[in-house]
C-alpha cells in the first residue's frame, strides 16, 4: 500500500482495472483448485500461500507484478528492520549458549529493549516532522488509513491478542512471586526477565508476521539459525572450529556409547539434538515439496543442502529423547499426507539419512575427534552422496513406472542401511541406558510431591534448582527436573500450566491451519520439552514463537494480497489534490516506516502504549542492574581477597542486586561478625531454601561460641542438602569448634550439649550413608561417609564426656575442604 501514489500517477485507470480483474480471476481459479483438506493438512504440497524453498512467493506473473508495485522497496522498510532485528536476536541467542544462563539473557534483553525504545522515540519524532513538512502527504495518508479497517486492526489483534499476551501472563506470574515471596527471589526475577525477553521477541515476530513479505524474513531467520547450529557443531567435531564444550566427553556407557556427544553451541547434547531435529524436519518437508514436481537441479540442491548435515548433527548428539521426538513428529507428518504424497517424504529422507548414518559411524569411531583433513573429507563425501542420491531419486520418480520402482527400491535400501548403522553404533547405550531413565522417574516423583505443596500458584522461579537437594529421595544429580511441564508446574502451579497449554493450542491450531509443513517442528518442541529441560533454554522458546508467527505470516500474505488489490482501485477513485506548495518528497526509509507504522500507532490506545513503554523501561533498568551486579561479582572473585578493591566490588555488586545469595555470602566474609549475621539473615528472607546461608550462619555462631545456635543452623543446612558429603563433614567440624570454644570459656554443660548434638548429627550421617550404600539407586553425587568423619566423631564423644583433658579444648584440625 506504500506505493499507491506511484501507481496513481504512472498508470491509467483502465490499465489498473484490467490488471485487477486479471488478478482477481487468478485468485479465484487458484482457490478453486484446492480443497479444504489439501489446504489444512498437506505438508508436502503447497500451503494456502505457496512458497518456494528459497522463500519467494509462488504467484502468477501478473499478480507478482502488481505485488511489486504495491509493496516496493519503500513499503518494505519496516519489514526489513523487524526481520533483521528478529534474526539478530536469534543468532545472539545461539551464540549465547541458547540463553540458558541468566547473565546471557541480560545482554540480549538490553539490546532488544533499548532498540524498541529507540525505535518508538524515533517514530514519534518522525510523525511530528512529517506532519509539519508535508500536509498533503499527511491528508493522503489519513485517507489511506481510514479507508482500510482491516489494516487498522491487524497489528493490534495480532500482537497483543495473539502472541504477546501469553509470555506477558507468564512474566506477570513470576513477577508476583518475586514481589510476594518465593523460594528464590533471584530465581523469580530471572524467570520474569526471561519471559519479558520472550514477550519482546513475540512482539517483534507478531509485527513481522503482519507485514508484507514477512514470510521471507521468517525463512531467512530460520535458515540462519539452523545453519549456524548445524555447521558450527560439525566443524567443531572436525577440529576446524575451536568451540569450547561443544563436545561432551564421558566414559559412562549409559551416557554415551561413543564416549563423546555433540552439544554444539548449546553445550548440551539433548537440547542441541532437539533443535537440529526441528530444523531437519522443516528441511525434509521443503525437499519433499520440491520433489513433488519436476524442478531444476539447483533448486532441489538449494532445498536439500542443509538436510544431511542436520541429520548427522542429530545423530551425533546421541540424544535418545531427541531421536524419539523427531521420529514421532516425522511419523505424524507421514500420516498427515495424502496417500500419493507419503512416499515423497521417504524419498526425500532416504539418501541424506543413509549418508548421515555413515558419517555418524565414522566420526563416532574416532570419538568425535578425527584429524581435520579426514574428518572434512568424510563430511564432504557424505554430503555429496546425499545430494547426488536425492537428485537421482527425484529424476527416477518423474521418469515412469519402472524408474519409480527403482527409486522405491533404492529408498528402501537406504533407509534400512541407515537404521542398521545407527542401531549398531548405539546398541551398547540402548542396552545399558536404563539407569538415567530410572533417575528421571525418581526426580519426577519427588517433584510431584513438592508441587503438591503449592499446586495452584507454585513456589516461584527456580523452585526445583533451589529445593531438589532437600527433597530428593536418592543422591542423583539434577539441577533440572528434565520435564518442562513439571518445571512450570513447580514454578507457577496449575495456572501456569493452563496458560502454557492454551498457548500451545493456539499455536498448533494456527500452524495446522496455515502452514502444516511446520507442524512436525512444533511437535518436536512440545514432545522433547516434556521429557527434558529444553524449555530452560530461551532460544528454544524463541524458535517456538518464530514458528508460530511464521505460520500466521502465510495467512497474512494472502490477506494482504486481497486487501491491497482493493486498495489500488480505491486509490484511483480518489481525486488528485493539487497545491501551489512545493511537495516534500520523503525518503524511501521514512516513507516505508510511516505507511506501515502509522496504522499501528493510531490503532493502539495511548494507555496500553504507555504501559508498553513503562514495561520496556523497567525491563532495561532491572536487566541492567543484574548485569552490573554480575560483572562486579566476577571482578571481585578474580581479585585477591586481601585487597580493598575486593570488598568494594562486592559491595557494589550487592547494592546492584541484593537478592543473589552468592554475593551476600562473599560480602559477609569481609564484614564483622555482627554485620555479617545481619546481612545473611536478610538474604535468608529472599532465599529461604539456600543451605549455604545456613552454613555460613552456623560458622559465625560456632566462632562466637554459641553451640546451641550453631547446631540449629547446621541441622537446617544439612536438612536442605543431606546428600552432600562436604556439608555433613563441615557441620561436624564446626560443632567441635563450638564445643571447644565453650569449654575454653568455662561453659562445660553447654560444651557437652553442643558436642552431644554433633554426635547425633554424625549418627544420622552414618545411617544415611549406610542406606545409600545398601540401595541400588545411582549415587551420582558420590555420597559416602567421609574419612574425616571418623576423626570428628572421636573428638565429639570425648568433648561430650564428663571430663575432658586440656589438650582436647584446643583446635587441632583444619576445616574440611
Amino acid at each position: 500500500m506504500g506505493d499507491l501514489h506511484c501507481l496513481f500517477h504512472k498508470r491509467s485507470w483502465e490499465g489498473g482495472r484490467q490488471l485487477q480483474q486479471g488478478n482477481s480471476d487468478h485468485m479465484v481459479e487458484h482457490q478453486k483448485g484446492k480443497n479444504r483438506a489439501e489446504i489444512k493438512t498437506n505438508v508436502c504440497s503447497a500451503v494456502p500461500i505457496s512458497v518456494t524453498d528459497a522463500g519467494d512467493l509462488n504467484l502468477s506473473c501478473e499478480f507478482k507484478q502488481a505485488k511489486t508495485k504495491t509493496f516496493g522497496l519503500d513499503t518494505s522498510a519496516l519489514t526489513i528492520i523487524l526481520g533483521v532485528m528478529g534474526t539478530i536476536m536469534l543468532l545472539a541467542a545461539c551464540l549465547g549458549r541458547g540463553l540458558y544462563f541468566p547473565f546471557d539473557v541480560y545482554g540480549v534483553i538490553l539490546f532488544s529493549s533499548a532498540s524498541l525504545l529507540t525505535g518508538a522515540i524515533m517514530l514519534l519524532l518522525l510523525r511530528i516532522l512529517r506532519s509539519k513538512k508535508n500536509n498533503v502527504l499527511k491528508n493522503r495518508l489519513s485517507y489511506d488509513i481510514h479507508s482500510n479497517e482491516e489494516m487498522k486492526i491487524r497489528y493490534w489483534h495480532m500482537n497483543l491478542n495473539g502472541w504477546i499476551i501469553w509470555p506477558i501472563i507468564m512474566m506477570v506470574c513470576y513477577g508476583l512471586h518475586a514481589c510476594l515471596g518465593s523460594v528464590s527471589t533471584q530465581g523469580s526475577m530471572d524467570e520474569m526477565l526471561r519471559w519479558s525477553l520472550l514477550a519482546i521477541f513475540a512482539l517483534l515476530a507478531g509485527m513481522l508476521a503482519s507485514c508484507a513479505h514477512g514470510v521471507r524474513w521468517f525463512a531467512v531467520g530460520w535458515q540462519a539459525v539452523g545453519s549456524l547450529l548445524v555447521f558450527s557443531g560439525l566443524l567443531a567435531v572436525c577440529g576446524v572450529l575451536p568451540l569450547p564444550f561443544a563436545v561432551m566427553r564421558t566414559a559412562d556407557p549409559e551416557i554415551s556409547s561413543a564416549g563423546a556427544r555433540l552439544g554444539g553451541l548449546l553445550q548440551y547434547p539433548n537440547a542441541y539434538g532437539a533443535v537440529v531435529g526441528m530444523y531437519a524436519l522443516e528441511r525434509l518437508a521443503a525437499v519433499a515439496r520440491a520433489m513433488a514436481r519436476p524442478v531444476t537441479a539447483w533448486r532441489l540442491i538449494a532445498a536439500a543442502l542443509p538436510l544431511m548435515p542436520a541429520q548427522a548433527a542429530l545423530l551425533l548428539s546421541e540424544s535418545r529423547g531427541a531421536w524419539l521426538a523427531t521420529g514421532i513428529a516425522a511419523a505424524s507428518a507421514f500420516a498427515w499426507q495424502r496417500r500419493g504424497d507419503r512416499l515423497l517424504l521417504l524419498l526425500a529422507m532416504a539418501a541424506p539419512l543413509a549418508s548421515a548414518a555413515w558419517l555418524y559411524r565414522q566420526l563416532a569411531a574416532a570419538q568425535l575427534a578425527p584429524a581435520p583433513v579426514p574428518g572434512l573429507l568424510a563430511l564432504a563425501g557424505a554430503w555429496a552422496a546425499a545430494l547426488l542420491g536425492t537428485l537421482l531419486l527425484c529424476r527416477l520418480w518423474h521418469s515412469g513406472a519402472r524408474a519409480r520402482a527403482a527409486a522405491l527400491t533404492a529408498m528402501a535400501l537406504a533407509v534400512t542401511t541407515a537404521a542398521m548403522l545407527a542401531v549398531a553404533s548405539t546398541a551398547e547405550r540402548l542396552a545399558a541406558g536404563v539407569g538415567t531413565g530410572l533417575s528421571r522417574l525418581r526426580m519426577w516423583r519427588d517433584a510431584l510431591e513438592l508441587w503438591s505443596g503449592a499446586a495452584w500458584l507454585g513456589h516461584g522461579g527456580d523452585t526445583w534448582r533451589s529445593m531438589f537437594r532437600a527433597i530428593q529421595s536418592s543422591p542423583y544429580v539434577g539441577g533440572e527436573v528434565h520435564n518442562g511441564l513439571i518445571d512450570i508446574a513447580l514454578d507457577t502451579g496449575l495456572i501456569g500450566l493452563i496458560m502454557i497449554g492454551a498457548w500451545f493450542a493456539f499455536t498448533i491450531r494456527n500452524t495446522v491451519k496455515y502452514a502444516a509443513h511446520l507442524m512436525p517442528s512444533v511437535l518436536v518442541f512440545v514432545l522433547h520439552g516434556i521429557m527434558d529441560f529444553d524449555w530452560s533454554f530461551t532460544l528454544v522458546w524463541m524458535l517456538f514463537i518464530w514458528l508460530g508467527a511464521w505460520s500466521y505470516a502465510y495467512k497474512n500474505e494472502q490477506r494482504i494480497a486481497t486487501t491491497d488489490e482493493h486498495a489500488v482501485i480505491q486509490a484511483r477513485e480518489v481525486p488528485a489534490v493539487f497545491t501551489n506548495e512545493r511537495s516534500v518528497q520523503p525518503s524511501l526509509l521514512s516513507k516505508g516506516l510511516s505507511y506501515q507504522v502509522m496504522p499501528t500507532m493510531r490503532t493502539i490506545p495511548w494507555l496500553p502504549a504507555l504501559a508498553i513503554l513503562i514495561w520496556l523501561g523497567g525491563t532495561v533498568w532491572l536487566a541492567g542492574r543484574n548485569a552490573v551486579a554480575e560483572v562486579e561479582y566476577r571482578l571481585a572473585e578474580s581479585a585477591p581477597q586481601e585487597l580493598i578493591q575486593h570488598r568494594a566490588e562486592l559491595t557494589a555488586a550487592f547494592h546492584a542486586n541484593p537478592y543473589r545469595p552468592e554475593i551476600a555470602i562473599s560480602l559477609s566474609r569481609t564484614l564483622t561478625a555482627n554485620d555479617a549475621e545481619k546481612l545473611l539473615r536478610s538474604s535468608l528472607s529472599h532465599s529461604p531454601a539456600e543451605p549455604r546461608l545456613y552454613q555460613e550462619l552456623g560458622k559465625l555462631a560456632a566462632q562466637a561460641g554459641q553451640g546451641v545456635q550453631a547446631g540449629k543452623y547446621f541441622e537446617q543446612a544439612v536438612a536442605l542438602n543431606r546428600y552432600d558429603t562436604h556439608f555433613q563433614s563441615a557441620a561436624l567440624y564446626w560443632m567441635i569448634h563450638a564445643s571447644r570454644q565453650e569449654w575454653a570459656a568455662g561453659y562445660t554443660n553447654r560444651a557437652r550439649q553442643t558436642a552431644a548434638a554433633g554426635v547425633r548429627m554424625y549418627e544420622h550421617y552414618e545411617q544415611l550413608s549406610a542406606t545409600v550404600a545398601a540401595g541400588k539407586a545411582r549415587n551420582d553425587r558420590q555420597f559416602t561417609l567421609d574419612d574425616d568423619a571418623a576423626i570428628y566423631i572421636t573428638h565429639l564423644r570425648i568433648l561430650a564426656s564428663t571430663a575432658v583433658p586440656q589438650e582436647w579444648t584446643r583446635q587441632t584440625n583444619k576445616p574440611p575442604g
